[in-house]
């Protein structure tokens, strides 16, 4: 596998950086170029304090750290996190997939670095799921017109609340199978009849290990792209799909998922900020944690069983479920549909809030905390190596 120079990280990094510079001003050069920009949208950007930058940042470390670990671009925790500030649902969307492509550019380098990238099924999805995302923009910006924020958000709130939900559930039960059985994890039955579907194109995917038909990556990439666009979440269609569709190893398929992201969130976010809603403060406070946990979450892969990616993300799509789901009668609220005293307002915002919080420390301590413990396993066991040698070097001495 090809090494990666730090030199051919830093360029990168700053052609990431020059990129965000320039979608700073993407919307006054739309705007010139006789785009319509929402003005309503820029009215909807929140006030940022002291909290706001911190848990922005916060937000970020934790999100990155996620993302490294399980490949999701960890939008399911970043776009609720957002909206939990009281940031629109559009907005956030936007906005998170403007930070994400620079984000999942640096993971997929370091999983690359680690041979766990597929760089030909990577390319593959993320040409379906370009298109997707295009799709996915249209959705979010018509819903958004006809019902206002409010709508957004109710959109955004039950789309979490029903994928989390089931994909979680499933994800975590094979997690605890294979936690129970203390193998690595196998392909699953549905795999194995995709794999028996020869319907031209085949294509053998090397690092994935897999052969499948190129119909078959189709509806599964423009899927992850239009979900990706509308409420910019792609990952955890696109990883779980890759693992129990296509019959990818969890590490692959979580790493692969980096290179769709960052193609998609980069054409996902001309878009948005041609339209007015990426809120580029947020995006670089989000980036500057994120740029840091991802790399950390991309070392954590190397230090822990298969099935833990799988537990790990199943825990808090769950948690994040929850979150949205206090949440959503405030919007019901907002709309007019149902009439709820301002103070249980607050309280099912403040609920919604800490349960969000919750989901994030959840996942931070579950993947830290596996590392830690890993790494003294194997410390451990190198230890115990080293002795068993010299015992063996003065037995014959």
């Amino acid at each position: 596998m090809a090494q990666l120079q730090p030199s051919n990280l830093k360029r990168w990094g700053l052609i990431a950086l020059g990129t965000l510079v320039l979608l700073a001003a993407v919307p006054a050069i739309g705007e010139a170029a006789g785009e319509v920009v929402d003005k309503n949208a820029a009215k909807e950007f929140i006030q940022l304090n002291l909290f706001g930058i911190f848990f922005l940042f916060i937000l970020g470390f934790l999100g990155g750290l996620i993302s490294g670990f399980i490949g999701s671009g960890g939008a399911f925790v970043l776009t609720p996190g957002m909206m939990s500030l009281g940031v629109p649902a559009a907005i956030a969307v936007a906005s998170n997939m403007c930070h994400k492509f620079p984000k999942a550019m640096v993971g997929a380098f370091k999983r690359y670095k680690y041979g766990q990238v597929d760089l030909k099924l990577g390319i593959i999805m993320a040409t379906s799921a370009v298109v997707g995302v295009q799709i996915g923009i249209q959705i979010q910006k018509m819903i958004l017109a006809r019902w206002g924020p409010a709508g957004s958000n109710l959109y955004v709130s039950f789309a979490f609340v029903s994928i989390l939900t089931i994909l979680g559930i499933y994800m975590l039960f094979d997690a605890f199978r294979a936690m129970r059985s203390q193998t690595e994890d196998a392909t699953s039955g549905l795999a194995e009849k995709i794999k028996n579907l020869r319907l031209p194109p085949m294509i053998k995917f090397g690092v994935a290990n897999t052969r499948v038909s190129l119909w078959v990556t189709v509806p599964l990439g423009l899927g992850t792209g239009m979900l990706a666009a509308t409420i910019a979440v792609g990952g955890f269609i696109g990883v779980p799909g890759m693992i129990y569709v296509l019959g990818v190893p969890p590490i692959v398929a979580s790493a692969t998922e980096l290179v769709i992201a960052f193609l998609m969130g980069f054409t996902g976010t001309l878009n948005w900020a041609l339209g007015g809603f990426v809120d580029i403060r947020m995006v670089l406070l989000i980036m500057a944690g994120s740029l840091i946990g991802v790399q950390l979450g991309a070392v954590g892969t190397t230090y822990v069983k298969e099935y833990m990616i799988k537990l790990v993300m199943s825990t808090i799509m769950l948690i994040v479920a929850v979150s949205r789901g206090f949440a959503i009668p405030t919007y019901f609220h907002q709309l007019g549909t149902i009439t709820l005293a301002e103070s249980n307002v607050v309280i099912l915002t403040n609920i919604s809030f800490v349960t969000m919080c919750l989901a994030l420390a959840t996942g931070g301590v579950i993947i830290l905390g596996n590392m830690w413990k890993r790494k003294k396993e194997i410390e451990l066991e190198a230890a115990a190596e080293a002795e068993a040698k010299e015992q063996r070097v003065l037995q014959h001495g």
